[in-house]
C-alpha cells in the first residue's frame, strides 16, 4: 500500500504524497463507427493528458470524454492488467461500480503499461491507453486532469452512415 503521509503547504492545505504524483497518458482511438473517408483523413487519433494519482478512473473517463469532444454519456469500462484493449486477462472497472472509488495510484500501473478503455457498449468506441510517464514533480497552480496534446480530429460521436 502507498504511503499517504500528509504534508502541509503554506495555505495549510494538506496534500498527500500521491497528490504530488502526475501520470501522463496517451489515449489512442483504435476503433469505432467511423467512415473510411474520416479514417483516411485522420489515420492517427490520440490525446495526451496529465492526471494526478489521487484522481479516480471516473476522472480519467471524464477527461477522455472531453478530449474526444463527446456529447452524450454512455456506459464505459477500463480494462487494466492485460496486454491491451479487450484482453480477457484484464481486470475490468465499469462505470458507476468501481470507477468512482478507484484512484489511478491504486491501479499499480507503471511507465510503459498499456490498458483498454471501452466507451458506449452499443457503438463500441475502443481506446488504447499508454502510460507514458509518472512524475513526482507536479507544477504548482495547474488544474488536472489536463489535455496537453491532440493528434487528429475527434470523430462525431454518432456515425452518419
Amino acid at each position: 500500500m502507498m504511503d499517504r503521509k500528509s504534508v502541509k503547504t503554506k495555505k495549510s492545505k494538506k496534500l498527500t504524497k500521491s497528490d504530488k504524483v502526475l501520470y501522463t497518458f496517451e489515449v489512442f482511438l483504435i476503433s469505432g463507427p467511423m467512415d473510411d473517408e474520416f479514417i483516411d483523413k485522420n489515420p492517427v487519433i490520440s490525446r495526451t493528458m496529465e492526471i494526478r494519482g489521487t484522481h479516480t478512473l471516473e476522472d480519467l473517463h471524464n477527461a477522455i470524454f472531453r478530449a474526444f469532444d463527446r456529447e452524450e454519456e454512455h456506459m464505459y469500462e477500463f480494462q487494466i492488467g492485460g496486454d491491451g484493449p479487450n484482453d480477457p486477462k484484464a481486470e475490468c472497472y465499469e462505470s458507476n461500480q468501481t470507477d468512482t472509488a478507484t484512484t489511478i495510484e491504486l491501479l499499480g500501473i507503471k511507465e510503459g503499461d498499456i490498458f483498454g478503455y471501452w466507451f458506449d457498449f452499443g457503438d463500441d468506441w475502443w481506446h488504447q491507453i499508454n502510460l507514458i510517464s509518472v512524475s513526482k514533480d507536479v507544477p504548482k497552480g495547474k488544474k488536472y486532469p489536463k489535455i496537453t496534446k491532440k493528434v487528429g480530429k475527434s470523430p462525431p460521436q454518432y456515425s452518419q452512415y
